[in-house]
Parts: structure tokens; sequence; C-alpha cells
């Protein structure tokens, strides 16, 4: 399961870890974000101990979304060394998501 980031703990969960970082930026009413939500837990289970995968609820935590610029939903943003260095704005195949994981390893 994909852990809860918010305002408050993103600093330490993503910007200070020593491990690749997928965020999935969402909010409940999307409809694409609930298309992507499932791949994205399926994807922290099975890089799990390799990489950290979350999810930030832009209407609860503007603070990070104003920060990286989030104008869409659902965008994923992947970090590594606490720097943004590839991003997914829609809906993606589960396969694409995995291998940018992948080259971040």
């Amino acid at each position: 399961m994909a852990i809860e980031l918010t305002d408050a703990n993103f600093e330490e969960k993503v910007l200070k870890s020593d491990k690749p970082v997928l965020v999935d930026f969402w909010a409940e009413w999307c409809g694409p974000c609930r298309m992507v939500s499932p791949i994205v837990n399926e994807l922290a289970t099975e890089f799990e101990g390799k990489a950290v995968i979350g999810k930030v609820d832009v209407d609860k935590n503007p603070e990070v979304s104003a920060k990286f610029g989030i104008r869409n939903i659902p965008t994923i943003l992947f970090f590594k060394n606490g720097e943004v260095v590839d991003k997914q704005v829609g809906v993606a195949q589960k396969n694409v998501l995995a291998s940018k994981i992948e080259d971040l390893l």
C-alpha cells in the first residue's frame, strides 16, 4: 500500500529519502486518479524496500502541490536524491510507471 504523504511529512519521506520515490498527486473527486490508484498500490507492494511509493491528496496538502506546480491530476513525480527526475501526467499503464522506477534503482 502506498504511504500517505502530507505537507508535514513530505520533506522527511521524499526529499530526504535514500531510495527513489514515486509520488502520486491525486484527489478524491478525480476519476482518472481512481484508475491510477490501484496501480500505484501494486507498485508499492512490488518495490517494497527498493523504492518509496506515496500519494499526496492535493485538496488536503496545498503546500506541496503548489511547490511542485501541480496543475493537472493525476500527476506522478519521480524523485531521486531529493530532486524531481521524471514526471507522468495523466493515466499511465503499470509497465510504464514500473520501468520509470526501475531506471532510478
